[in-house]
């Protein structure tokens, strides 16, 4: 079986990211600014079964938000490369994930198309997670990461109350989601009436 790996390296004035991606599994070394967000990586990674080498900085003395973003960003960048073509995966996976009060069901299409549909309550919105990690750095961060692997993700919490776990059921059925959608098809085919999911 062809390897499915992709790497993005991404340096600017706010980040400094490297990143290298395995969708078949592997081991998972990920070092990033903030417990929480590295908790929500290892959450995403675990269930997504994804091999993945991760080193990030960035201007924490603003926010996390550059960071979260970018390291979204490059994610998406990963994913995509490793997808290349898009030859011989499901196409399609879609999840629910639990955290005892909490429930998220996230939704992917590798349709070649950035698109990011986010769909949870004004007042899990506005809280804040801990001191330094707002809540809405969720969908900022899935925000880049569907953008830049060009797929359709529709990301919806279906209820919570504990904004921890409001988030890590959100980056856990992404995860499973993405599993099931890059998972090897039965045959070699582009799944597209178009023939074509990389145009």
């Amino acid at each position: 079986m062809n390897a499915r790996e992709g790497r993005c390296q991404r340096q600017t004035k706010e980040t400094n990211i490297e990143l290298r991606l395995d969708l078949d599994g592997g081991d998972r070394d990920i070092e990033v600014p903030g417990g929480f967000f590295q908790h929500m990586l290892d959450a995403m990674t675990t269930h997504g079964r994804l091999g993945v080498w991760l080193r990030a900085e960035g201007d924490t003395h603003v926010d996390l938000h550059h960071t979260v973003e970018d390291v979204g960003i490059a994610f998406g960048e990963a994913v995509r490369e490793a997808l290349g073509d898009r030859r011989g995966v499901e196409r399609f996976g879609s999840a629910y994930a639990p955290l005892d009060e909490a429930l998220a069901r996230a939704v992917i299409d590798l349709s070649g198309r950035g698109f990011f549909v986010w769909n949870v309550d004004q007042r899990l919105e506005d809280s804040w997670v801990t001191q330094d990690f707002p809540f809405t750095l969720v969908a900022d961060f899935f925000q880049g990461f569907a953008d830049r692997a060009r797929l359709t993700l529709h990301l919806d919490l279906i209820a919570g109350r504990n904004p921890h776990h409001a988030a890590e059921a959100a980056f856990k059925a992404v995860g499973v989601a993405l599993r099931r959608a890059v998972a090897r098809s039965s045959d070699d085919a582009i799944p597209s009436t178009k023939g074509s999911l990389s145009r």
